[in-house]
């Protein structure tokens, strides 16, 4: 995350600077921390407009204070900045001269911003007011466009289908992630911008050198996310072309480790797996498929290094089900299967969870 570091006295007057150069990211709080302040900075923030910024806040401001200091940083992980909970507040007050009290707390009271795009869930009793809470997403989130869920997400390809309720009706953009930048078309692809924290804690586990695995890539989070950081050979396989088309696309679109290389296939991974992979093993494998994982796991562990590292995902209610069903499909391959780590995501209904087991697949000894 691109910040710009300032001590703290001299927070408001560096602000105002980023302000007229339109490049404060409004998605995140200014950061207070020993003495200095951390301003977010728009992550696509071109380095010119950057530098200048830079020279008119030492030009500007040295001139009250001469132990002024200015330096641009990039929080890790650790030390990112707390985001601007916006919802439902703002919403509310958008919306409150046009929906009742009663509807606004109907109103499913979450949304997905993904690039330009905003796609929002409205609860049925509330769609005959779908264009002005499309209208009030917009002003608030300052996105292009709103979409309106009309279906979950259906079929192998992972696709929903979607009403256009507010903005222009495009649905492909460029959502901006962890430094990474990915390209995709929502009414044609899936991904989701909350698993963003998935994406980088499993980057953070990945040693230079492995081979990987990902047996469900879309339009390659995890895969770009991972080389961007990491020198890895990454094998990205996806039934739906369109997903591959992007995939291809974003590999071209981000700057990667020097050694990285990530090859994208398109197909089943079952035939994938016996064909152009056949016989490769692999030192980490990713499952992000929930609905579908379980079926794949077999395989997943027979194309496992001894002691590589799986990260299955799957729908649950806690982790004893993948569990169980990890031990299993190691214990039918003589495979000894070490948990490592297991996680809930997110939420996905009451009591249901998308959740991620990760495994460690060792041959019997």
């Amino acid at each position: 995350m691109l910040t710009i570091k300032i001590p703290v006295q001299n927070i408001e007057a560096t602000r105002q600077i980023v302000l007229k150069h339109k490049i404060l990211d409004y998605d995140y709080k200014i950061k207070v921390e020993n003495g200095f302040g951390h301003i977010p900075i728009r992550e696509e923030t071109e380095d010119e407009i950057l530098s200048k910024v830079i020279e008119e806040c030492k030009e500007e401001i040295i001139k009250q204070n001469s132990d002024y200091t200015i330096e641009v940083v990039d929080l890790n992980q650790n030390e990112e900045l707390e985001t601007v909970k916006r919802y439902p507040r703002s919403i509310t007050e958008l919306l409150k001269d046009k929906l009742s009290d009663e509807e606004i707390e109907e109103l499913k009271k979450s949304f997905d911003i993904i690039g330009d795009v905003v796609i929002v869930e409205i609860p049925e009793e509330l769609e005959a007011h779908k264009k002005e809470i499309g209208e009030a997403t917009l002003q608030f989130t300052k996105r292009k466009t709103v979409y309106m869920k009309r279906s979950a997400v259906e079929g192998i390809t992972r696709t929903r289908q979607l009403e256009l309720i507010a903005g222009e009706d495009n649905p492909i953009t460029i959502h901006k992630e962890h430094g990474t930048r990915l390209k995709l078309d929502v009414k044609n692809v899936y991904f989701s911008p909350r698993l963003a924290t998935e994406r980088k804690r499993v980057q953070e586990e990945t040693k230079d050198g492995e081979e990987i695995l990902d047996m469900f890539a879309g339009i390659g989070p995890f895969p770009i996310v991972i080389a961007r950081e990491k020198n890895v050979d990454i094998t990205a396989v996806d039934i739906n072309e369109y997903a591959i088309k992007y995939l291809n696309e974003n590999i071209k679109l981000n700057k990667l480790q020097p050694n990285a290389h990530i090859t994208a296939i398109c197909g089943d991974t079952r035939i994938v797996a016996d064909n152009e992979l056949k016989g490769r093993k692999f030192d980490r494998i990713i499952m992000n498929l929930p609905g579908l994982a379980p079926d794949f796991l077999d395989l997943a562990v027979s194309m496992c290094k001894d002691g590589g590292v799986i990260h299955y995902y799957e729908f649950s209610e806690g982790f004893s089900q993948g569990i169980e069903r990890a031990q299993i499909a190691c214990e039918k391959q003589n495979k000894e299967v070490e948990i490592l780590n297991t996680r809930k995501v997110k939420s996905t209904s009451p009591g249901m969870w998308h959740v991620v087991i990760d495994c460690k697949v060792s041959d019997k000894k």
